[in-house]
Order: C-alpha cells, then sequence, then structure tokens
C-alpha cells in the first residue's frame, strides 16, 4: 500500500472557457445541464461530460423516467405530476403497495427523494414539493414511485458516444444514520468491490440498462461521450434502474478510482474524443468510503466549525482524505463549509481491513457536531 495523503482542493476563478486545457473533465452535475461541456466543445475542447441534452437524464427525473420506458430499462411504476395535479397526485399515491417513493423533477444535490412506508407522510411530502416549499423549481413537478426491495448498486460506465465501459461496481448507503435510518442524502459512505455484484451482473446491467440507454440517447440525436453512474436496486426480479446520474457520483468515485490500475486520463481523452480503445483494470485491493458530514445536514448544515486531526488522518498508510464541504477562516484554520464535508476512503487487502483502516483514520477528525455512520460495509465486510 502507498502513503495516504490529505489536502485542501485549490481553485482558479478564471472562467473554464479561458483556460487552456489538453482535457476538461466536468465534475458537478449543475454546470453540465448549464451546457458547459457544449460551449467547451464549440471552442474545440477536449471534453469529458455530456451535453446539456444529456445531462438531462440527471437534470430532470420526469426525462429520465420517460427515456428509461423508450429503451425498455427494468425499473419501478411511475407517473410524474406538476402543481396543477396534486388531487391526482395523491390519488396515484394512494394505489401502490405500501413503500413509496416522492422524487423532485429537477437537481436537488441528491437530497430530493423521500422514501417511506407511511402514505401521509408521502402525502405531505408530495404537497410540499408541488407547492415549492421543499426545492422551490426544483420541485414543482414530482415523479412518484412504487418503492423497491433490495440492496442498492452503482456501476459508472464510462461513454464516447457509441461504446461504453464499466468500472467496478460499488454499493453506497444514502440515509443519514445507522441501519438506514434518517433521511435521504447523497451519500454517507459506499464500498468497493461488491460480494453480491459479480461480472455476471454487470455484464446483465450493461446489457440490459446501459448499452439501451445510449441506444434510447443516439435515436434523439444525443451523442453521449460522460459517465452513466447507474444506480440500481438488484431485486427478487433481477436489477432495476432507480437512477441516472450524468459525473462521477461521490462517495461512490472514492472507492472505484482509487481502485483504477490504469490510465484513468487516457481512458477519459479517448472517450472524450469519441472512441474508447482501452478496457479499465482493477486491483484487487478493496476500498470502504466513510463521509464525515456537518452538523444539521442535510437541511441545514452549518459551517465554521474548526476541523481537528485532517493531516494526521491522511498520513495513515492506504489513507486518503478527500475534502469536498472545507474551507478556512480567518485565522488559517480549516473549517466547514458544506454539508458532507470530508471523506475518509480506506484501501486494503479485503473489505474488513479496508474498514477498519477507514474507520481508523475517521477516528482521528473531529469537530462539533459532526455526523458519520458507523456501519459502512459492515455486513458486506463481515460476509466469508
Amino acid at each position: 500500500m502507498t502513503p495516504g495523503n490529505a489536502a485542501i482542493p485549490g481553485h482558479v476563478d478564471t472562467p473554464p472557457i479561458e483556460i487552456d486545457a489538453d482535457l476538461f473533465v466536468i465534475g458537478p452535475e449543475g454546470p453540465l445541464v448549464d451546457g458547459l461541456a457544449d460551449r467547451l466543445r464549440a471552442n474545440r475542447r477536449l471534453v469529458f461530460g455530456p451535453g446539456a441534452d444529456g445531462a438531462q437524464l440527471e437534470g430532470s427525473k420526469e426525462y429520465m423516467k420517460q427515456l428509461l420506458d423508450e429503451a425498455g430499462v427494468p425499473a419501478a411504476r411511475w407517473a410524474s405530476f406538476d402543481a396543477s395535479q396534486e388531487k391526482a397526485a395523491l390519488d396515484f399515491l394512494a394505489g401502490l403497495d405500501g413503500l413509496y417513493v416522492v422524487k423532485t423533477d429537477g437537481l436537488a444535490g441528491g437530497k430530493g427523494v423521500l422514501v417511506t412506508s407511511d402514505l401521509d407522510e408521502a402525502a405531505d411530502d408530495v404537497v410540499a414539493k408541488l407547492a415549492g416549499d421543499s426545492f422551490g423549481d426544483a420541485g414543482t413537478t414530482v415523479v412518484i414511485e412504487e418503492g423497491m426491495v433490495g440492496p442498492e448498486l452503482s456501476v459508472l460506465a464510462v461513454c464516447d458516444g457509441e461504446r461504453a465501459v464499466p468500472l467496478a461496481p460499488a454499493q453506497d448507503f444514502k440515509r443519514l444514520l445507522d441501519d438506514d435510518e434518517g433521511p435521504n442524502t447523497g451519500g454517507m459512505g459506499a464500498y468497493s468491490p461488491v460480494p453480491v455484484a459479480g461480472d455476471k451482473v454487470v455484464d446483465q446491467v450493461m446489457d440490459e440498462m446501459i448499452e439501451p440507454t445510449l441506444a434510447a440517447l443516439r435515436r434523439r440525436g444525443i451523442e453521449y461521450r460522460g459517465v452513466l453512474y447507474a444506480g440500481l436496486m438488484l431485486t427478487a426480479d433481477g436489477p432495476r434502474m432507480l437512477e441516472y446520474n450524468v459525473r462521477f457520483g461521490d462517495p461512490e468515485a472514492q472507492v472505484v478510482l482509487p481502485r483504477l490500475d490504469s490510465d484513468l486520463v487516457g481512458l477519459l481523452a479517448e472517450a472524450a474524443g469519441g472512441r474508447i480503445r482501452s478496457d479499465p483494470k482493477f486491483v484487487a485491493d478493496a476500498a470502504v468510503t466513510v463521509v464525515l458530514a456537518a452538523h444539521g445536514y442535510p437541511a441545514s448544515p452549518r459551517q465554521g466549525d474548526v476541523i481537528e486531526g485532517f493531516e494526521q488522518a491522511g498520513e495513515r498508510p492506504g489513507i486518503t482524505v478527500f475534502a469536498a464541504g472545507v474551507g478556512r477562516n480567518e485565522h488559517g484554520q480549516i473549517v466547514t463549509a458544506g454539508g458532507r464535508v470530508l471523506t475518509v476512503t480506506g484501501l486494503a487487502p479485503t473489505l474488513a481491513a479496508a474498514r477498519t483502516n477507514a474507520y481508523a483514520a475517521a477516528d482521528l477528525i473531529g469537530w462539533e457536531g459532526q455526523q458519520r455512520r458507523s456501519d459502512i460495509a459492515a455486513v458486506a465486510a463481515a460476509s466469508p
């Protein structure tokens, strides 16, 4: 294993269109939906990331569900409603069988989803979203789905418009609290590899979901060059699609990319150029990542709490500390500046060892009101 590391990422204020770079990799979903990739390509830049049309897979849940139906991708029964259809939405909700999923149509930072078995709670959420009380304009159209049961799985595929190659699968943990309790979040941890998702499952996902989705996009005149992040449920009837993201999702990327044993930049450049010629390779080592979140996350994360132990955690062998919601105060101290503040990833020969390493490093990091789950990868690590 290599020594660990921790660093606060830097940034420049130069507009992307003015930066001279050999390859642009667009991370956040907002700029993708806003068409940054299109503007860069119009200036003859090599860009890894879909244009605004392809980014609608994440920008609009309704659009995504319509495209899944067109492509024949297995998914949950669903319907969408706008603010003028509150009664119809509540009637559809009442006709579902006991597990209810209510999603904002637009971007909500991974937090616009309610999953509940309480019909009254689901109905209240529908009314609040349609009224714009929860997520503003992003929530005034809702998608209501029947709930599905089973372990979740994430498969990230690198696409060049025609061909797609899968990265190693991962499993993440969406709820804030242990035992999948509490509100939905952008993700509180993840691990890879996933014992229940071998090559056969990944092949099935590619054949029945990713490839048909790319074909449906091409029929709409969309050449998708970027990541297709498939969030799946492994039900008793086989894999079912929950949602697509259009970028490297976190925390999954923090366990998938550290296991990559081939040239990531080369692969992304090939995809951006429209022709993937190589296949990604992965080490046998396992990775486990634990998200450290701010007080009040996800509803109202508190900023400005001083973070201790950041550098010490990153000095541990096999550990990488990824900084996200961090900043510095007027005294130069590292402080919380977002919801999910840090991600601590451990890499080791087994899931159990990677999990132990990740939590040992996470124990070194502290601030007032810090939140984290204690059960990331616990079941998988204990399996023979």
